[in-house]
């Protein structure tokens, strides 16, 4: 198995709060996650896809009570809605008890109504965590081409050959338009939101043009918009947020669009291998996304944005930090590279305190104009200790 960076602030949290919401995309390896912290402490797993461990919550303040003083671990837990007040009462019983920690692990598909009811039914109960696919850190150095290629979806990593990474591939997305996007409430024809995601995907790392994309699917404006929020919350589809400030220039304020797995991405557009995606027009933009994923998936506290002008000044990924410090980054797919004059002029009008280049080779140096080229896993580890 390997060794999810998210496994020790996991553990952290549960000593901290009475219940941790773990989300993200399926098969991404939460469950795994979980049963790995359910070894470290008395616990009890439910699958609440099943019909039998449903059954076991019939009556499940009865039950849920039953487990005092054991980690009650609920996969899949937007299944039951009903749950979260009977959580929320348990949790304030046990808190009048003495206990004030580790008593829910909530496994979720990242849906916006889990997030949603959570938050409100459980405000101050629960701790909200994310994970995401495999990152660069979370595999050998000697494979990271391969993670760019294949995703970071585990079964589509650790497949025999890369067949069977892509087939893992189109099998999760047709199964998550056909079986998994139905059982969280949305009625959409999969193939047309096939299309849709394939669009997104032809556009990676480009502004959302909704009303562009309406028209190419055959939707409103409205529905459109409501599929990208569906796939964003499904964190399948990154929505990278633009910088403003008053620095005298016309910005651009649309978002960009990023699918979120580079796999994912590449099966999307039916790339088979990496000498396919290295001839491929969408190359550049799949590299950085796949970057800026593996940039913020450490990242606890900088929010992201992109900067961008109407004159072409551009900042591919702003880091602002709570302190107000920015950091800007450009990601370049080049051994030998070099800052373009529209980040130069960005940097300008920005005046980030640090300023970086990411790039495929293994060691950083220092590059003209206070500029420090650097591999994305040493960034990402900057990022994640807040090195500032």
């Amino acid at each position: 198995m390997i060794e999810r960076n998210l496994a020790e602030t996991l553990h952290q949290r549960l000593q901290e709060t009475p219940a941790v919401a773990l989300t993200g995309p399926r098969q991404v390896g939460k469950t795994t996650l979980a049963l790995a912290e359910a070894t470290r402490r008395d616990s009890v797993y439910l699958d609440l896809e099943s019909v039998g461990d449903r059954a076991k919550l019939a009556e499940p303040e009865l039950y849920l009570a039953s487990q005092f003083g054991r980690l009650v671990i609920l996969d899949e837990v937007q299944r039951v809605p009903g749950l979260f007040p009977v959580l929320r009462g348990l949790i304030d019983r046990s808190r009048r008890e003495g206990r004030r920690a580790g008593m829910y692990l909530l496994l979720g598909s990242a849906s916006l109504d889990l997030l949603r009811q959570s938050g409100e039914t459980l405000a101050g109960r629960v701790s909200h965590l994310e994970l995401g696919p495999l990152s660069l850190s979370e595999v050998a150095a000697d494979e990271h081409d391969t993670l760019w290629v294949r995703g970071g979806f585990p079964d589509s990593y650790l497949t025999a050959t890369e067949g069977q990474s892509r087939r893992w591939r189109e099998d999760f997305i047709r199964s998550y338009l056909e079986r998994d996007i139905p059982q969280l409430g949305p009625r959409i024809a999969s193939e047309t939101l096939r299309r849709f995601w394939t669009m997104l995907a032809h556009n990676q790392g480009g502004l959302l043009n909704q009303a562009q994309l309406a028209r190419n699917v055959g939707v409103d404006a409205r529905t459109a918009a409501k599929y990208v929020d569906l796939l964003v919350d499904l964190l399948l589809v990154r929505r990278l947020a633009p910088w403003h400030a008053n620095v005298g220039k016309r910005l651009v304020r649309s978002p960009k669009v990023y699918v979120r797995d580079s796999g994912i991405l590449h099966a999307l557009l039916a790339i088979e291998n990496r000498d396919a995606l290295l001839s491929h027009p969408v190359v550049g933009a799949s590299w950085e996304g796949f970057i800026i994923e593996n940039l913020l998936a450490l990242n606890r506290a900088a929010t992201p944005y992109f900067y961008r002008t109407s004159a072409g000044a551009e900042i591919d990924l702003l880091l602002v930090w709570p302190d107000g410090s920015k950091w800007a980054v450009e990601v370049k797919r080049s051994l030998d590279p070099r800052a373009e004059r529209g980040f130069h002029h960005a940097c300008e009008d920005v005046r980030p305190e640090r300023k970086f280049i990411v790039y495929p080779g293994r060691e950083a140096y220092p590059a003209g104009e206070h500029i420090t080229v650097i591999p994305a896993i040493d960034l990402a580890a900057q990022i994640a200790n807040g090195d500032r």
